[in-house]
């Protein structure tokens, strides 16, 4: 348990935002993820990076662990307090501190959301594009290196963060990079905690690259008679450099668990959405028509075309809808939801194969993918309270991971490691790999207090 030293420690710096009531430590016991809450010992609300600085420095002094916390909609556990101690709410340091238009760059806190950036960029003619699906902070897409729907045309958290401010262990802030669009000055710090899960410091302030807004947007969508041919519509898309915003596959499971969710009426079929940008109506027609061709070739059907904002919305709904329409299929579960991404010519095989497992279990499994860049999510409804669900969920998760990284993959795409996904970092990298994180992790963070049990296994776990 944390001390009342500690206690009182914090809230010299943080006063009434220090909470050790049930039901905020509650919330902060877990994200959207299957993985069993830990209750941490107390919440601490900074608004600055000076606060969060006496915060990990007090938490330094007395051994306590911290675990940052944002919109907490991961998907591997990473916010779970496994060690208890101090969950850190960043949500209150939510200042857009500066928009760069001529340089297409933006400065925010780390509790900054995808929307609330979205509507403060509305009227500048510029956008940042990355879309995950929740309304995550940015600080905590940075930190699982989270991507999107529209990470085949603009990429992903890695390539978006010019900059971080990082408070480390000790309780110091480093500021990780600069404006400038590329450097070659010592060791590329950026990245190093971009995707680092907080297991390295604390981001608090983020510089990313932003985009013009295109000044013409379509969507589509069809359908196929088999998840094959709409992969290989991908893959010709993409090897012919056509530039698709967005390019989606549901599968058969999945469109019908969104029609029954958002009374959408399409066929139960493998499907694709897609999204056009471009400078001009007549050149998102062009590339809509290339794509319109290709489809037409691989057997699909229904190619359907929405230009207005409103046609658009209404035509992608049914893709937003995926997660909850997945739950639904099963009132009262908790979604087990994993991801994996191959060489995009090894897809359909990784996908094929994959059903195959899922049409022998007891369990559902939804699958959509961000297809463009070979990466695909499963959706499993399951009981936590189930041991015979959960075998089952991780039964599959395991030969999915396995297959992947026979196929040259990883075990994940973008959902990152944390609780979830640890028993496939050796498999994944090698031993050798494995010692360098070690060591990168005893450097920055010796008494292993930064969101301890994530990422790299512990002494004596599996």
């Amino acid at each position: 348990m944390t001390s009342e030293a500690l206690l009182s420690r914090l809230r010299d710096v943080a006063g009434d935002r220090l909470s050790t009531g049930t039901a905020v430590r509650e919330h902060h016991s877990r994200s959207e993820s299957h993985h069993h809450g830990v209750l941490p010992d107390a919440v601490v609300f900074p608004a600055s990076t000076a606060e969060v600085q006496a915060i990990v420095a007090a938490c330094a002094e007395y051994r306590c662990p911290m675990t940052a916390f944002g919109a907490g909609s991961s998907l591997e556990g990473h916010v779970v307090p496994v060690h208890g101690g101090i969950s850190v709410d960043l949500t209150r340091m939510n200042r857009i501190v500066r928009l760069n238009a001529e340089d297409l760059d933006v400065t925010v806190e780390a509790g900054v959301t995808r929307k609330q950036l979205e509507k403060h960029l509305r009227s500048s003619g510029l956008m940042f594009p990355l879309d995950p699906g929740a309304d995550a902070t940015l600080g905590g897409m940075a930190s699982t290196r989270a991507s999107g729907t529209t990470a085949v045309r603009y990429g992903t958290m890695r390539d978006a963060v010019l900059a971080l401010t990082v408070v480390t262990a000790n309780g110091r802030a480093i500021r990780t990079g600069s404006r400038a669009r590329k450097s070659s000055a010592g060791y590329d710090l950026t990245r190093l905690f971009v995707g680092a899960e907080g297991t390295l410091g604390i981001i608090t302030e983020l510089t990313l690259r932003l985009h013009g807004r295109p000044e013409a947007v379509a969507a589509a969508t069809c359908w196929f008679d088999s998840i094959d041919d709409a992969v290989a519509s991908v893959i010709a898309i993409i090897q012919l450099g056509i530039p698709v915003a967005r390019i989606e596959l549901l599968d058969e499971v999945q469109v019908d668990a969104v029609n029954r969710h958002s009374r959408t009426s399409y066929p139960a079929a493998p499907m694709l959405f897609f999204e056009f940008h471009g400078l001009s109506a007549a050149n998102v027609a062009e590339h809509a028509a290339e794509v319109s061709g290709i489809v037409e070739a691989q057997n699909g059907h229904d190619f359907t075309r929405a230009d207005s904002p409103e046609a658009r919305a209404a035509m992608w709904q049914a893709r937003h809808d995926a997660f909850h329409a997945s739950l639904a299929l099963r009132p009262g579960s908790r979604a087990w939801t994993t991801d994996v991404c191959v060489p995009i010519s090894r897809l359909a095989d990784c996908i094929r194969e994959t059903k195959a497992d899922l049409a022998t279990s007891h369990l559902l499994g939804p699958l959509v993918g961000h297809v463009g860049d070979g990466n695909f999510h499963l959706i499993m409804p399951v009981d936590p309270a189930s041991a015979e669900d959960l075998a089952e969920a991780e039964r599959i998760t395991d030969r999915l991971v396995e297959r992947a990284l026979a196929m040259d993959g990883t075990c994940s795409g973008e959902h990152g490691v944390g609780l979830g996904k640890m028993r496939f970092l050796e498999q994944e990298h090698g031993p050798a790999a494995l010692d360098v994180m070690r060591a990168i992790k005893q450097a920055l963070d010796p008494l292993n207090l930064m969101n301890p049990g994530k990422i790299l296994p512990e002494a004596g776990s599996r």
